[in-house]
């Protein structure tokens, strides 16, 4: 049987609730017994000095001169000392028991013959409890003389103990029926609070099933504050975003992939059908389609670097010197063809960034500007730092960008034409140039050259390049 987060929370909530309260209603219970037996102790005690006490101012009300016999004396004090609630107080003379004063009790000790024959043996102060009809009576004899009277007294407490003891289960009781109250009000509360709390998990739990079964990512989780719950749906939607951008590169790639690797396997399937058993003509397709397949080589290439660099961990951040950065870029870029190479501008700084992907992108943009340049053209590569941006550029003498294509040509798949009218590669180095520069957290774009030809500058800002390190 499936039980809910909600019923486990308000259970637990209930048992330790239910605990605390069992164990304070006990302790409570404990301590009310103790202090009856140490009240009824010190009564029984106090009964004792009291009588004590009197004893010896004793008048007769009659002639005024001291008591000279024992009944007048138990008699004089009975009249005194009233009991208190479930308290009896009779006297013992010569073994006959006196009539009860104050307020009858539920139960008669001074009837009980065999009780008051062996209260009337005592020849000390002594303290009993008898069981009764009424429950346990804890009582205290004390043995009386007069000097002048040779009949033995007693003076007879008693204190019903299940009385005192029925008032403190009586208040237990309420305060039981009021912790079980209590108890019955913090579940009702704590299953409003807990699904208060709990609703943005089941939210969270929903919209996980539906994604699920429609595949729908677009979906957000809106929990106001700052608590864990929020936390917890904050993470979630953060989850989605990286889960849905997973789904769009995924599909990019798909698409992109079919897009682009369609035409050279239909090239290679049909010279593969039509090849013929000449060896010269076997020869012309094999380098054919070894060409194609190189080409489909490098577009799948391109496409996993364009993949990678809208997934975390694309970068590898370290400490980077623009100035070695831009001076090696140019003396490789000498091996791409003869150009009147140059070195604008260096920066004598260092950045923290991926060296490996600002090759690349910086490389890409000088095979760019050889493709669209001749033998008598300037290529120059520079860097600054202006403003707290990071500033890398590939200028050229070459016939420039048109205003109009100058935010196009960095879609994928976009091919320009070179000096020679042909349109060379896939069209997604410039994609992959704009990908590293966004995961730089900076950009890319196209402007004219001073002279004339396209400058192709990335910037990136400093601040954003220490938040990613």
């Amino acid at each position: 049987m499936r039980v809910s987060a909600r019923a486990r929370i308000v259970g637990w909530m209930l048992a330790v609730v239910g605990l605390a309260l069992s164990v304070s209603i006990f302790v409570t219970w404990t301590i009310l017994l103790t202090r009856l037996d140490h009240r009824i102790d010190l009564e029984l005690t106090n009964e004792v000095e009291k009588l004590r006490r009197y004893a010896p101012t004793a008048l007769d009300p009659k002639t005024g001169h001291p008591v000279t016999n024992v009944e007048d004396l138990l008699a004089g004090y009975l009249a005194l000392n009233a009991p208190d609630r479930w308290e009896t107080f009779f006297s013992i003379v010569d073994g006959n028991a006196s009539k009860i004063h104050g307020v009858p009790p539920p139960v008669r000790l001074d009837t009980d013959e065999r009780l008051v024959a062996r209260m009337a043996t005592a020849t000390k102060p002594q303290s009993a409890e008898v069981e009764t009809a009424a429950g346990t009576v804890h009582y205290a004899v004390i043995p009386v003389t007069v000097a002048a009277d040779r009949r033995p007294g007693h003076f007879v407490v008693a204190i019903l103990y299940d009385q005192h003891r029925a008032e403190i289960v009586d208040a237990v009781r309420a305060l039981g029926l009021s912790a079980l109250a209590a108890l019955v009000l913090a579940g009702a509360a704590g299953w409003f609070v807990a699904g208060r709390v709990l609703a943005p998990v089941r939210l969270v739990s929903q919209t996980a099933e539906q994604i699920s079964d429609s595949t729908d990512l677009t979906r957000r989780l809106d929990v106001p504050g700052d608590d864990d719950v929020a936390a917890l749906a904050a993470t979630f939607n953060h989850m989605l975003d990286r889960l849905e951008q997973a789904f769009v590169v995924q599909r990019h790639f798909m698409d992109d992939a079919g897009h682009e690797l369609r035409t050279p396997i239909t090239v290679i399937r049909g010279h593969l059908e039509l090849m013929g058993d000449d060896p010269a003509d076997r020869a012309e397709t094999l380098a054919l389609v070894t060409d194609e397949l190189d080409r489909m080589n490098r577009i799948v290439d391109d496409l996993l670097t364009l993949a990678k660099a809208e997934q975390p961990g694309f970068l590898a951040l370290d400490d980077v010197e623009l100035a070695d950065l831009t001076v090696s870029v140019v003396a490789k870029a000498r091996a791409l063809g003869e150009r009147r190479w140059r070195v604008d501008e260096v920066a004598e700084a260092r950045v923290p960034a991926d060296r490996q992907r600002l090759t690349q992108a910086l490389m890409q943009l000088v095979a760019n500007a050889v493709r669209h340049t001749t033998d008598d053209d300037l290529i120059a590569v520079g860097s600054a730092v202006r403003d707290g941006w990071v500033e890398l550029w590939v200028r050229d003498s070459g016939p420039g960008v048109a205003p109009a294509d100058r935010e196009r040509i960095f879609g994928r798949f976009i091919r320009g034409a070179g000096r020679t009218g042909t349109h060379d590669g896939a069209g997604l180095g410039l994609a992959i140039v704009r990908s590293i520069a966004e995961a730089h957290g900076g950009n890319v774009k196209v402007t004219e050259a001073p002279g004339g030809g396209a400058c192709f500058v990335m910037s990136i800002p400093l601040w954003e390049l220490w938040e990613v390190r």
